[in-house]
């Protein structure tokens, strides 16, 4: 069964053709810096490794640029439309509407178009993926795999906020979590690594993106992304946790409006409003050269992940592992040793050699000493969402055999 899985970020695309269910990957891809002059296309087939930089003004025209690849008579791998049984798509948003994967129908587009205020950055493309796939491929089943399920196990006292009860009964206002696609297969391959049922595991997903989740026994019970993908983390253009009042202030003392204030929380600051650089690795080359700005926004980025982690520990009382994940977390070194800098009390201690080894497989980067596992497990949000795509593909088929 061939399933294209489509990951539709706020500024990429990544895609997978995958066959299921010996998760042989066909192909795959990213589209990235999307609305930047130099946009960068990425198509890898067992034949061919392709990287094309130019301009991709919108989600809409790199969409079409994978379609265009897919079906390329002598670099694509499949021969029509038809070839492509089901499409996979990463949806940020579910609300208390979607706790499992799901098959699209027009009433769910309804309601994931619904959520949009809630994930302006993420919803929007995932919708607009939905809809261009339906119409490249007419035959295929379009799936919908909700970033925010992995968290429906996060204890009342955790996800609630302190507000009028009736926020929470009436308008189903509450901390919700993201990335929880990635948060699942990272803490599945965790658990396997640790041979351990019963754990304490904290999991930092770090991209353009940024949320860390306490896990355990396998089960998210807190996360630092809530209501919206906004707060926690520093991320790449968005604050993440910020006082309140702030808000108020801007728009009741310095005139700015309140859709002006939501762009400039979530697409003007983070790293991009700190250091002007919107690409980790631009900030910390920055770094390097002596930019005390970008120092600066590393130390802080650090700062706020190593105070998750303290919470998360007291939280489970214990720890068992630490797990970097996602393209920062996967490949920043300086990053990782910047969070895991002084932190010996709570039992984790960075083997800086190891931490330096570049590789695409799960490793520990922890001394030998150390009583906190610290483990860097390559993310891989697409083989997930195929094998839940897969598995509910399935379920329908039984369903009308049966």
């Amino acid at each position: 069964m061939k399933i294209l899985i489509i990951n539709a970020g706020s500024s990429s695309i990544k895609f997978q053709l995958i066959d299921m269910p010996i998760q042989k990957v066909l192909c795959q891809g990213l589209v990235e810096r999307i609305g930047q002059q130099d946009s960068i296309f990425n198509f890898k087939t067992d034949k061919d490794d392709l990287r094309i930089v130019e301009k991709i003004s919108s989600h809409k025209v790199g969409l079409h640029k994978i379609a265009d690849y897919l079906l390329d008579s002598e670099k694509g791998v499949i021969y029509n439309t038809e070839d492509i049984d089901a499409i996979g798509h990463r949806v940020v948003h579910g609300g208390n509407d979607f706790s499992d994967t799901t098959l699209i129908t027009s009433e769910i587009k309804n309601k994931i178009k619904s959520l949009n205020a809630l994930a302006p950055l993420h919803n929007p493309h995932n919708l607009e993926g939905i809809l261009l796939t339906e119409q490249i491929f007419p035959s295929a089943k379009q799936i919908a795999v909700f970033d925010t399920a992995f968290h429906q196990t996060i204890p009342l006292k955790a996800k609630k906020y302190a507000i009028n009860n009736s926020f929470y009964k009436e308008n189903k206002i509450q901390l919700y979590g993201f990335h929880g696609i990635s948060h699942k297969y990272v803490t599945q391959k965790s658990l396997s690594y640790l041979n351990k049922k019963n754990s304490k595991l904290i999991v930092i997903h770090l991209g353009n993106g940024c949320s860390i989740t306490a896990v355990k026994n396998g089960k998210s019970i807190d996360h630092s992304l809530g209501f919206a993908p906004g707060n926690g983390l520093i991320m790449g253009s968005r604050s993440g946790d910020i006082d309140h009042s702030i808000i108020f202030h801007l728009v009741n003392h310095l005139g700015y409006s309140l859709n002006e204030v939501s762009k400039i929380l979530t697409e003007k600051s983070g790293m991009l409003g700190l250091t002007g650089y919107s690409d980790l690795r631009e900030i910390e080359a920055q770094a390097e050269k002596g930019n005390e700005e970008c120092l600066l926004a590393l130390e802080m980025n650090a700062y706020r992940v190593k105070k998750y982690i303290g919470a998360y520990t007291a939280a489970m009382n214990g720890l068992d592992a630490i797990a970097f994940t996602a393209g920062i977390g996967e490949n920043s070194s300086i990053l990782r040793g910047m969070i895991c800098n002084n932190m010996d009390y709570f039992g984790i201690n960075l083997d800086s050699a190891k931490n330096e080894i570049r590789s695409k497989e799960l490793r520990a980067i922890n001394t030998e000493s150390s009583r906190v596992k610290i483990l860097v497990v390559p993310t891989n949000e697409e083989i997930e969402i195929a094998k839940q795509t897969f598995e509910l593909c399935n379920k329908s088929y039984e369903k009308i055999i049966n």
